[in-house]
């Protein structure tokens, strides 16, 4: 297990460091207000450059928190591959880009995944300590995922039908990589969690983003619909330990503050018209 969390930090190193973007780029740089935020004061890092998460070994343990994945044969498992089947149809489509580019977790692209939904701009000059705050918890909810996946090395649905995905540069790692729970979905749903205690206000918009960016999973033929269901509930448990975190507190006060400063000045998230199409497109028999 230890071997494999290795791999997966740094493979998470290369996303956090990284400028990679998918088809769709997300909010257009906006006007800065006249006094920029001041930046966050150093923090723990996983390689230099890239913050490490707030809770260290402290993580939820989601083979004690999931039941087993549902076993083939099952009326569960057939589930599965009916959502993932009906999910392929969308393939090409503008959901389908709204998926690739969800698949890229390399930053800063990733920190613009809730710009519309939140209103605003996400990036190290509009807002450092929520920039900051999203690459630490998405260390914290990803890794939860390992002692279950560690565990039951789950096969991709893409591996299962010998398929491809909707992001080429994973497929090597994904293959290695156990499918439940999404760890994708961990880190999608903590972020909405935050962001909708963040920012109340836009808190349907930004849990219906968190929702739609771990379906997105199922388009990408990188999960199965229970991979996402239990991924979930994995970012959930490590929103909940994060909230006894200092360090994780006052960040969350600093991002507050930045968000409530753009709104004052009036900067918005830009360029969403593709967004909002695409979410429009929802996955068949997935209610």
């Amino acid at each position: 297990m230890r071997a494999i969390r290795t791999v997966f930090v740094l493979a998470l190193a290369a996303q956090l460091g990284g400028c990679a973007s998918g088809p769709l780029t997300g909010p257009a740089p906006a006007v800065l207000p006249s006094a920029q935020p001041p930046a966050p004061p150093p923090v723990p890092e996983l390689r230099p450059g890239v913050p490490a998460g707030y809770l260290g070994r402290s993580l939820p343990d989601s083979l004690a928190l999931l039941p087993a994945p549902p076993p083939r044969g099952s009326p569960a498992w057939a589930r599965d591959q009916a959502v993932s089947r009906a999910a392929q149809t969308l393939k090409g489509g503008p959901r389908y880009a709204l998926a690739s580019s969800d698949a890229d977790l390399g930053f800063p692209h990733a920190a613009g995944t809730f710009a519309c939904a939140l209103g605003v701009p996400i990036s190290p000059q509009h807002t450092p300590r929520l920039y900051l705050l999203l690459q630490r918890s998405m260390v914290d909810a990803g890794l939860a995922t390992y002692a279950a996946k560690d565990h039951y090395n789950r096969v991709r649905p893409f591996v299962f039908y010998k398929e491809k995905t909707c992001f080429a540069a994973d497929e090597a790692a994904l293959r290695k990589d156990g499918s439940y729970p999404s760890g994708h979905t961990a880190v999608g749903w903590a972020w909405a969690l935050l962001l909708s205690e963040l920012s109340p206000e836009q808190a349907d918009a930004v849990l219906a983003r968190g929702r739609a960016f771990g379906e997105n999973r199922l388009i990408c033929n990188a999960h199965w619909q229970s991979d996402v269901l239990q991924g979930r509930a994995v970012g959930a448990g490590a929103v909940a330990v994060l909230h006894a975190n200092a360090q994780f507190i006052a960040d969350m006060a600093a991002a507050r503050n930045e968000i409530s400063a753009l709104r004052a000045n009036g900067v918005d998230a830009q360029d969403c018209e593709a967004e909002a199409t695409a979410l429009e497109v929802k996955i068949p028999g997935v209610e």
